[in-house]
């Protein structure tokens, strides 16, 4: 991860590169511009050219206007302004820029900032040979234009997505289960959360038929993860719990993935892992009061060894009975053990994340995520107002009874897949059987590894989620 230093300063420092942001009512004289200057930037910026690059006294200014409306779409815009600034920045090697906000919105301030760090990160901790950095060290803000409180909350916040993002781009030869484990103690250590790692006799003892299972065929043990943020003044009685599935790599099993390039991403199947991870890493370091639970099962899914087959008969943590007819839909068969360990703790409400289901990916693409669940309306709008706010979509699928009869099993309790269609769905109704109390289950299988990049979500891991996850528990506050 490069983290971005972010600095409040009284003013520019002298000859210092500037991306300037405004609108076009913006009086460009009045940010120093001659007038000539400040003509030329109105006549680009009329003809839709973004930025407008000025230099004046040998210092770069990068000129950017939107609409000033506050709404999640023209934040969204200032989201990608700022990861064109990023890149414009970049490309002049510049590693010190100063943002300066010409418009009335104060708000358009603190999404640049973050479109600008999420965009300045770059995973290349395996490059040997000498790189050129396409990074910038350093984002100065000008006293004043916002708040020291509101920036430190952007820095923690945009660190814990590049460190989700971090964790999903490492190759299992760098992050197999107990790896994982090691990662989200030392994130928990510099956070100010707990963490518990029980290994495989204990989850042997405690009957997680699922995730033992899914790791017979792994020459490396599980890990089942449970992480705690309980600070003094939590305003809820009972904890939210945050499920993330933990699959560090997965070939499928002996129902081995059948497509050219299918397995080339999957060191990303650990995705939802990684933004519970990351979302209680931003909690606890903006010491939000609110008491959270973690619950990351964690393993590979290999097709070697005593490996679970197709016919299996599994017990769960439950004490249900599945029978496996497909060992790729092993996601769901070890966050069945979480959310059935989850009773314990009798939540107010747990949400689960995890990159369960090509259906999913196929429905919506990489522009969202597929939810569902057996919560409350209100909660399912809160948490679709939050996918708006930080552009992390969410469309609701239905959990209708007749996808219920999909996954009866002719000599078990249950199957692990329905049929050929309503997938994303009756992997929902499968979980759900492992669930008595508020639940939400979300699906990110398009959005969390990207093919390309987007504005600020650059190609391969996007830490889908974390931001997602954070603006939700803040609106509970």
């Amino acid at each position: 991860m490069h983290t971005t230093a972010l600095k409040i300063a009284d003013k520019p420092a002298k000859n210092a590169a500037r991306i300037l942001i405004g609108s076009k009512d913006t009086n460009w004289e009045k940010q120093g511009f001659a007038a000539a200057s400040a003509k030329l930037i109105k006549v680009e910026l009329d003809k839709k050219i973004s930025p407008v690059m000025v230099v004046d006294d040998g210092a770069y200014n990068f000129v950017f206007a939107e609409s000033t409306e506050n709404s999640y779409a023209n934040n969204e815009k200032w989201r990608k302004v700022g990861a064109k600034a990023q890149v414009a920045a970049s490309q002049y090697k510049l590693d010190s820029v100063t943002l300066v906000n010409a418009t009335d919105n104060k708000d358009a301030l603190t999404h640049v900032v973050e479109g600008f760090v999420l965009a300045n990160y770059k995973f290349d901790k395996y490059k040997t040979l000498p790189q050129s950095s396409s990074t910038v060290k350093e984002l100065v803000l000008l006293k004043g234009s916002i708040a020291e409180k509101t920036l430190k909350e952007i820095e923690h916040l945009t660190d814990a997505t590049l460190i989700a993002r971090d964790l999903v781009n490492e190759p299992l030869s760098h992050l197999t289960a107990e790896m994982l484990s090691e990662e989200i103690t030392k994130m928990g250590k510099e956070a100010g959360f707990s963490v518990e790692v029980l290994n495989k006799s204990k989850i042997k003892s405690l009957k997680m038929g699922g995730l033992i299972a899914v790791n017979l065929g792994s020459p490396n043990p599980p890990t089942f993860n449970i992480l705690e943020y309980k600070p003094k003044k939590a305003i809820n009685k009972n904890p939210i719990i945050l499920v993330g599935k933990g699959v560090v790599y997965d070939t499928g099993g002996l129902s081995l993935k059948p497509t050219p390039n299918s397995m080339d991403q999957m060191k990303c199947d650990m995705g939802g892992a990684a933004s519970v991870a990351g979302a209680f890493y931003a909690a606890a370091k903006n010491e939000l009061p609110i008491h959270i639970i973690g619950l990351i099962p964690a393993t590979e899914n290999r097709p070697g060894g005593n490996a679970y087959t197709p016919g299996d008969v599994i017990v769960m943590h439950s004490g249900l009975k599945v029978e496996v007819l497909n060992t790729d839909a092993e996601g769901r068969m070890i966050l069945a053990d979480a959310l059935s360990y989850a009773k314990k703790y009798k939540p107010e409400l747990v949400i689960d994340l995890a990159t369960l289901t090509g259906a999913a990916q196929r429905a919506i693409g990489s522009q969202g995520a597929v939810f569902m669940g057996n919560a409350d309306d209100k909660v399912k709008k809160s948490l679709s107002d939050s996918g708006y706010a930080v552009y992390e979509r969410l469309v609701e699928f239905p959990l209708w009874e007749e996808y219920d009869e999909m996954i009866v099993s002719d000599v078990a309790d249950i199957k692990n897949v329905g049929g050929a269609t309503g997938g994303a769905t009756t992997a929902g109704m499968f979980l759900r059987r492992f669930t008595d109390y508020p639940w939400i289950h979300i699906d990110i299988a398009g959005p969390a590894f990207l093919e390309k990049t987007e504005a600020y979500r650059l190609k391969n891991g996007s830490g889908y989620g974390v931001r997602l996850l954070y603006d939700f528990l803040k609106k509970r506050i």
